[in-house]
Order: structure tokens, then C-alpha cells, then sequence
């Protein structure tokens, strides 16, 4: 069992500060579109965005690479000086550095079979009025492709009151994801296109599957359009590009045989005593 320290805004801005580092060092290029629909900047506590009950939102992100959570973090703290708190898998937080960040992050943990306690904790965050991330995937897309989609950020922003905001993040993948390790050559001034969509309302009582399906919708096409304006050429099957547009990343259907494929060999972790 890792050290699980308090939650520490402090550490939280020390995390951040590494991240504007380490995309400085490798000169990251990363460009964001749809700004007007994030959040309006509010009032400061200290140096940080100050949490105001009713001002609270779900960020909607896809995931495609490790990276993804880093590159809407230093989004949202160059926007607005603002501390998301991610939903992270309990595997996450058993890790023995990993966990004690988390911890000291104030991260929402999603257990291995009871989620109930993460679903009540991560809605009384918003209605406090903190940012949460989720990503609805519940894990890495392998063909680059928003695939299905869970049902949790709708249900909670709509118990909440508060909007779901869609990120759609591509080209992080490109510098770390699943099968592809980190590599300097491909990192060096990589471009990362981000699209921000128009926040999305729920009212108690929505159709959470349809109001899903929507949200999946939304987030492939702000895929569709960074791909569109993304600076790389990719030329004829590379490896980051999905399989509709020439890459050569599993099709759809073959992705979801091989996330079949991993449910049934057990891929996540059992508990840790």
C-alpha cells in the first residue's frame, strides 16, 4: 500500500510547473482551438483559480496517448490558473510513486469493482465548484478513434447541474502511448492540436446512453478537425494515423476484438492487499 498523503495545492502547482517545463525542454508545440467555450477566468485564491460552488464542470477528454491529461491541465492553468482533478483507476494509485501524487493531487480514485464512493466524491467536487476530467473511453483507443464511451460524465454532470465540456486532444499520442514508448526524435517540437467544444447541458432525467452517444459524436469530430489542420504529413500507413485515413492503426472493428481480447485475459489488475 503506497503513502497516500493529504491533498496539497502546493504540490499540485509544483506538478504543473514541471509539466511547463518539460514542454518548454522538448519545445512541444501545442495549439488549441474553441478557447471561447472554456470557462469565463474567475477571481484568484493565492495563485490558483478560486473554487466557487456552482462554477463547476466536467471536461470531457479523449485518449489516445498518456499524455492527454497533461496537455488539458496545462490548457485549463494557462486559461485560468485552474486545478483539474482527474477520475484515476485504482491500479494508478496502487503504484508506489504514482499513488502518493495522486493522493497529494486530490485526484478522484475509481476503485477495481465498487466505483459507488468515486461517483458520490467526484460529484460533491462539483457541485463545490472544482474542474474534473474524465475520460469516457475508460482507457487508450488504439485505432485513434473515440471509441465507446461510458456513461459517467453525463450522469454526473447532470446530478450535478453542472455542464460537460468536450476536449478533443490529437498528437500527444505521437510522443507516448500504448505499444509506442517514448521517443526524443518524435518528441522534439511535436505538434499537439487541441479542439475545445461547446459546453453541453444535461437536465436531471436526460437518456444517459443517447446523451453519450452524443458526446462520443462530439469528441470524434473534434478529432476529425485537428487531423483536418494538423501540420505533419503523415505520409501512407503510419502507425499514428487512424485506418479510414491511410494510417496503419487497427480498424475499428479490429480494436474492439483486441479490447475483447484483454477483458477476457483479466488485463486489470486484481487489489492489493
Amino acid at each position: 500500500m503506497p503513502w497516500r498523503p493529504p491533498s496539497n495545492d502546493r504540490f499540485y502547482r509544483l506538478i504543473v510547473r514541471t509539466g511547463q517545463f518539460l514542454r518548454w525542454a522538448l519545445r512541444l508545440d501545442i495549439q488549441a482551438t474553441g478557447l471561447e467555450h472554456l470557462p469565463d477566468k474567475g477571481p484568484l485564491s493565492g495563485p490558483s483559480r478560486r473554487v466557487d460552488p456552482g462554477k463547476g464542470a466536467v471536461f470531457a477528454v479523449t485518449h489516445f496517448g498518456y499524455l492527454d491529461f497533461a496537455v488539458l491541465e496545462l490548457l485549463l492553468w494557462r486559461h485560468a490558473r485552474a486545478q483539474l482533478r482527474f477520475l484515476v483507476h485504482q491500479g494508478a494509485a496502487d503504484h508506489w510513486l504514482a499513488g502518493p501524487a495522486i493522493s497529494a493531487s486530490g485526484h478522484v480514485v475509481v476503485g477495481y469493482t465498487d466505483r459507488s464512493d468515486a461517483y458520490d466524491a467526484a460529484v460533491a467536487k462539483l457541485r463545490d465548484g472544482e474542474y474534473l476530467a474524465v475520460f469516457p473511453e475508460a482507457g487508450v483507443s488504439r485505432s485513434f478513434t473515440v471509441r465507446e464511451c461510458r456513461t459517467g460524465a453525463v450522469r454526473m454532470a447532470a446530478e450535478a447541474g453542472v455542464p460537460v465540456i468536450p476536449v478533443s486532444v490529437w498528437g500527444a499520442h505521437r510522443v507516448l502511448t500504448r505499444g509506442h514508448g517514448f521517443s526524443l526524435r518524435r518528441s522534439w517540437r511535436a505538434p499537439v492540436r487541441v479542439h475545445v467544444d461547446e459546453p453541453m447541458t444535461f437536465p436531471t432525467g436526460s437518456d444517459p446512453e443517447a446523451a453519450t452517444d452524443m458526446l462520443r459524436s462530439t469528441l470524434q469530430s473534434g478529432i476529425d478537425r485537428c487531423i483536418a489542420g494538423f501540420p505533419l504529413d503523415p505520409g501512407s500507413g503510419a502507425w499514428w494515423m487512424p485506418a479510414h485515413v491511410g494510417g496503419s492503426a487497427p480498424t475499428d472493428a479490429e480494436r474492439q476484438l483486441l479490447d475483447a481480447a484483454d477483458a477476457a485475459a483479466g488485463r486489470r489488475r486484481a487489489p492489493r492487499n
